[in-house]
């Protein structure tokens, strides 16, 4: 029966996607090209701050839409569990085991906004690790003409579940979790280029338990010595280079002001990976409607390319298709005091990826805009050896964050453009375990 109610559920949201695409399709044609020239084309159908990027430079091709289907193992534990997954009082997830927590989704619900926010953080893009090698970290300047600031290229950005493993042994959960409390780990580790950076990184670890904060460790090689780090700096827009703020940071919005001394800087900070990676309980949340969109979900491009139009701040031109969104506003709990207080996502209904994620500063103003670029295939790059997988899968190819006051923008290119590791996307195949996440890991890297 719960094989049943699945397929139906996503036979209900093709049909729900056309229905609620119809009207925009009178705006969009398929094979038009989209730029400053026509952007009001689609001021309905990006977030405010991804529009500004059309306004800005960033072009856009219009696509069919594409029908994501979710990985069959991930598949199968969706319909295995979440019959009994549910919220507790304060918020976390009860009886979950793996797959998606909340597949059928009742926009009426009181705590839908939530439900959401937990199938993004559990959604199929992979389950038990990832080992994502030399992804590239662009950073432009705001009044960039095309040279980058600064590139940095990293040697893994790696993640552990400790629960949801469908996989890798040990399944469905790592024993470990009982003791540890430790729901994943990080890893962003070591810098390779620039030389003046090589060998630093950072170490997460998140907890399953609301009231326990996240560990982060980070090696600086400048003192070769790793230290802890409040939570707090997970969300500070200078990145995750602390150590190397070296420049103008800060301002009246808390935001980006880079420098011409400022060389170690971004506009990322580490909450904003993959378009949220904050501790889903230290925000609140509220469900503000669902709608037809624009998204990148089959880019044609890997590695991406820089956008030519806007100094390379932006990715383009990419393929654009409607697709059925959540959008969801985060707001920090009181206490939590975070650079970025406020997010609003915007949540693909089939793939559960973020596709694009607006932030605000304590004034209330737009301050930066994400845009995530996606692929759908079995296989992250058209000549993988190595990285090629039984069925098609989610990739992020590219990952836009752009300061909407300043014009200071960073892109992460996974793969990187420069790399010679090109299939980067190494999913579910256990080549990263929990003892790669260790403050001596981290140490021993970097020397």
């Amino acid at each position: 029966m719960k094989s049943v109610h699945t397929s139906s559920l996503f036979a209900i949201l093709a049909v729900l996607l056309f229905a609620l695409s119809s009207t925009a399709r009178a705006d969009v044609v398929l094979g038009e090209t989209i730029n400053r020239g026509n952007a009001s084309k689609v001021s309905n159908l990006l977030s405010p701050g991804n529009y500004l990027l059309v306004k800005r430079g960033m072009e856009l091709n219009i696509v069919p839409t594409t029908k994501i289907e979710w990985p069959p193992p991930y598949k199968s534990a969706t319909e295995k569990y979440s019959a009994q997954v549910k919220l507790g009082g304060d918020g976390r997830l009860l009886n979950y085991v793996a797959g998606l927590p909340f597949p059928l989704i009742d926009v009426n619900d009181p705590d839908v906004a939530l439900k959401i926010m937990w199938n993004y953080s559990f959604r199929p893009l992979y389950s038990d690790d990832l080992d994502l090698r030399d992804p590239e970290i662009v950073s432009y300047a705001p009044r960039s003409a095309g040279a980058p600031l600064s590139s940095y290229t990293v040697a893994h950005m790696a993640f552990y579940n400790d629960v949801g493993r469908i996989l890798v042994p040990p399944v469905p959960t790592d024993p470990d979790a009982a003791i540890t409390g430790i729901r994943y780990r990080f890893g962003l580790f070591p810098f390779l280029e620039p030389s003046a950076l090589r060998g630093y990184g950072m170490v997460r670890y998140d907890y399953s338990d609301p009231s326990v904060e996240d560990n982060i460790w980070v090696y600086v090689p400048t003192t070769r010595r790793v230290i802890r780090q409040s939570p707090k700096v997970l969300s500070d827009a200078n990145g995750p280079l602390l150590g190397y703020q070296g420049g103008a940071v800060g301002g009246t919005s808390g935001g980006f002001g880079i420098s011409g001394t400022a060389p170690y800087v971004n506009t990322i900070d580490p909450d904003s990976y993959f378009g949220f990676s904050g501790k889903i309980l230290d925000f609140n949340y509220r469900f503000l409607g669902e709608r037809t969109m624009l998204a990148v979900v089959n880019a044609k491009n890997s590695p991406e390319r820089p956008c030519p139009f806007d100094g390379g701040k932006a990715v383009c031109a990419e393929n654009w298709q409607l697709r059925h969104v959540y959008i969801i506003e985060a707001t920090e709990k009181p206490g939590r005091d975070f650079s970025i207080p406020r997010r609003v996502f915007y949540i693909d209904s089939e793939g559960w990826f973020i596709t694009a994620s607006d932030q605000y500063d304590r004034g209330g103003n737009l301050w930066k805009t994400i845009a995530t670029f996606n692929t759908y295939r079995n296989r992250p790059v058209p000549n993988a050896r190595v990285a090629i997988y039984p069925y098609k899968r989610i990739f992020q190819l590219a990952m836009v964050d752009y300061d909407l006051q300043d014009g200071a923008s960073s892109v992460m290119y996974t793969p990187g453009r420069h790399s010679p590791e090109r299939e980067c996307w190494y999913i579910d195949m256990g080549l990263v375990d929990k003892s790669f996440f260790t403050p001596l890991m981290l140490k021993n890297a970097g020397h």
